[in-house]
Formats: C-alpha cells, sequence, structure tokens
C-alpha cells in the first residue's frame, strides 16, 4: 500500500499489544506426515531493519521439485493454528521469496498452514506453489492454491483466501514481503495475550541513504496504524464483519477499511510485538506517482463507510495545497482569456508559489540524481490535478460529500 503522494497523510504510532483470544481446539484427527499443494475452486477475488533486512533478504532459496494435488482420497490433517494468506498476482520471482521465509518459520510446521490466492490465476505461480508445497511435506506442512477468477483485487483475493482457510486465526502478508523466522510465533503470542480482534506487527523497509520519492512513500509502512502486509485477524470478527470490501480494487485503504470495521463491531487492534516482516521497494518506472493518483478514489469510498474514524485516523482536512494550485490555475487561465493581464499573473504566482513548494517538500530528504529531480518537478506539476480529479470522482461514484 503505497501512498499516492507524500505530505498527505499524519503518521499513527502503534501501540503496544497487551492481551488476545484463544484459538478454537483442533479436533482429534491424525495430521498426515507431508504436505501438497491443494486447488480449492472459489468463486471470490483478489528495529531490527539494517542487518534484520539484510539477512532475511539474503536468505537462499530451497530447491524444490512439482508434485501432483492431493488424491481426493487422502486424510486430511488436524486444524491448524494458524492460516497465512498470501494474495498474488503474477509476481512468482517475489512470490517465491516470501514462500520460502513462510516455510521456514519456527512455528510447529503442523500447527500452521499457507494459502497462496491467485488473482491472475496463471501457471507459473501455481506451479511455484506446488513445488513450495513438495519441498514443505517432509516437515508435515500444508501448502494450498487458490485460484481468484471473479472479483480482481487484494481484497476479493484475501477474502478467498480466509473463506477457504481452517484456523481460527489468520496471518495476512503480501507477495513482496519476507517474514522473520519468528514472524508467526511472536504474532500468535501476541494475540494469545490479549483479548485483541487483531493485530499489527512491524514492517521493515529498506531504503538506501538518499531514497526516491516512491520509496520514501512505501516506507510509510514502518508507521502504519494496520497494514495487511503484516495483519493477524481472528476468523469470529471476519465473519461478523464480513473481511475486506471487494470494491477497493486497488491495494489502497482496503486494510484500514477492515481496521474501522473492526473497531466498530467492537474489536480492538493493537500492535504485535515482536511480528516483523520485511518489505523491499518494488522498482517502479520513471513517473509512477502519476499512475498512483488513481488510487485517491478509494479514499472517498473509506471517507463514505467511516467519516469520523477518517477524520480522527486519515485526514482532517481536504487537501488545501491542491486546492490552492488549481485555484491558482484557473485564475491565471481566466484572467488571460478575459486579457486581464494582472489577474492572469496573480493566477499564476499562486500557481508557481505553491506548486514549487510541493516540489521542494518532495525533494526533501529524497534523491538528488537529476533523473530524479526531473520527475519530481514533472510530477509536482500534474499530480495536484490528477489527484482532485480522482477524489472527486470517488465522491461522485461512492455518493458521498467528499473533498
Amino acid at each position: 500500500m503505497t501512498p499516492p503522494a507524500r505530505g498527505g497523510v499524519a503518521p499513527v504510532q502503534l501501540r503496544a499489544v497487551e492481551a488476545e483470544v484463544q484459538p478454537e481446539v483442533p479436533p482429534g484427527v491424525r495430521a498426515e506426515a507431508g504436505a501438497t499443494a491443494e486447488t480449492v475452486p472459489t468463486a471470490t477475488s483478489h528495529d531490527a531493519a539494517g542487518t534484520l533486512a539484510a539477512e532475511m533478504l539474503a536468505a537462499p532459496t530451497p530447491a524444490a521439485t512439482a508434485e501432483p494435488l492431493r488424491p481426493a482420497a487422502q486424510a486430511m490433517p488436524a486444524r491448524p493454528d494458524l492460516s497465512v494468506v498470501v494474495p498474488t498476482y503474477r509476481r512468482a520471482a517475489l512470490l517465491e521469496n516470501c514462500l520460502n521465509a513462510l516455510v521456514a518459520q519456527d512455528y510447529d510446521p503442523t500447527r500452521y498452514e499457507i494459502i497462496v490466492c491467485d488473482d491472475g490465476p496463471d501457471d507459473d505461480t501455481r506451479a511455484l506453489v506446488e513445488r513450495t508445497a513438495d519441498t514443505a511435506r517432509a516437515r508435515g506442512l500444508v501448502v494450498r492454491y487458490v485460484p481468484v477468477t471473479r472479483t480482481q483485487g487484494p481484497a476479493g483475493a484475501r477474502n478467498a483466501g480466509w473463506r477457504a482457510a481452517h484456523a481460527p486465526l489468520i496471518a495476512f502478508t503480501d507477495d513482496d514481503t519476507v517474514p522473520d523466522p519468528h514472524w508467526l510465533s511472536a504474532g500468535r503470542e501476541a494475540m494469545s495475550a490479549s483479548g485483541a480482534a487483531a493485530a499489527c506487527g512491524d514492517i521493515v523497509v529498506p531504503l538506501p541513504t538518499r531514497p526516491t520519492d516512491y520509496e520514501a512513500d512505501a516506507a510509510g509502512l514502518t508507521v502504519a496504524e494496520f497494514a495487511t502486509a503484516n495483519a493477524f485477524v481472528t476468523r469470529a470478527f471476519l465473519h461478523q464483519t464480513g473481511g475486506f470490501d471487494e470494491r477497493f480494487t486497488q491495494a489502497w485503504r482496503e486494510d484500514s477499511d477492515l481496521q474501522f470495521s473492526i473497531m466498530r463491531a467492537g474489536g480492538r487492534v493493537e500492535h504485535a510485538r515482536g511480528a516483523v516482516v520485511v518489505h523491499p521497494v518494488r522498482p517502479a518506472p520513471w513517473g509512477v506517482s502519476i499512475a498512483q493518483q488513481r488510487k485517491a478514489q478509494f479514499e472517498a469510498l473509506l471517507y463514505s463507510k467511516h467519516p469520523e474514524l477518517y477524520r480522527q485516523r486519515i485526514r482532517r482536512w481536504p487537501p488545501l495545497h491542491y486546492y490552492a494550485i488549481a485555484a491558482g490555475a484557473w485564475l491565471a487561465l481566466a484572467g488571460a482569456l478575459a486579457g486581464v493581464v494582472e489577474l492572469a499573473a496573480c493566477g499564476a504566482a499562486v500557481w508557481f508559489a505553491f506548486t514549487l513548494t510541493f516540489f521542494v517538500r518532495r525533494m526533501n530528504g529524497t534523491s538528488h540524481r537529476w533523473r530524479h529531480i526531473a520527475e519530481m518537478a514533472w510530477t509536482s506539476v500534474l499530480i495536484p490535478f490528477l489527484s482532485l480529479y480522482w477524489r472527486l470522482y470517488g465522491a461522485f461514484r461512492y455518493r458521498v460529500w467528499f473533498l
């Protein structure tokens, strides 16, 4: 979940966990010593930073061989304590790093399962999941594959995953993360020690000394109050809230929506101390922030559902600097068309001043390479107009007064 542009949302500090819900007692069914990749049809869709991040990212990739799907007559294992749900979309190379880390957890492998929800779906991803399951067989770990064909997007894929899961506690992460070996143990310990409905662990985003604006945006995950790159939620509250709202078809604000829904249903969302995932920043094309403005429409959707919580925890005021830029531009244009030089000059001065301020703020602490400077200058001109367009589009689409 990468913000469309920096400077919009004040970071919210995480709170320490206090206590949590005990999982259901598994039925008396003996687990078979093996794990296979099982296809589950579905109608629904998609500071330990420095050394820790380096060690986790450098972890070797275990060899694996393909394995057929589980025969229908084969005995099912005992119900696990934890189900790990990983949505993915045609990123097998990234997914492989994530699965390798999940298979290597220090948690009892017979007590958790991994469910990959393929929002493609595609053959490469399925083959990777089958190979991973074959590798995990000797440890008694079950790895399952869920093709998602109806609703596209990570929200729908996660719904497909938790609904296919067998455990009373669901752990969510993304296909481009590398969970710490102690991730599941720390997450379940935090949840088992509290009465919380959900918890969010720590997200480490490795950055260079001078990151790009895009990389700095991604680092906002490190202070996110609740992010599904590292979240634990009880099945009971997923059922009670309905899970993820599949109208969030992009990876933006769907996790905040679930958090707010849980809170409004009477559940507490806490911090799972010690549950760490590393979230490397993926390479992005030049000018990526332009395309990201489309996500602004989901701000309106979130606000339409949770107006008070949105104002308290996301943003109290609309992006007034964007509106000032737009007003200056329209004033300059109107003055030019009307032949009123003073009006045009005044509007141009307002537009330039606020655009320059926006550019300088984005450059603060980021890369000073000429290519990045050029990108920031060009996109700083376009972002305010595109962001406002998509915000107002969202307001119209979701029938809410939202600026």
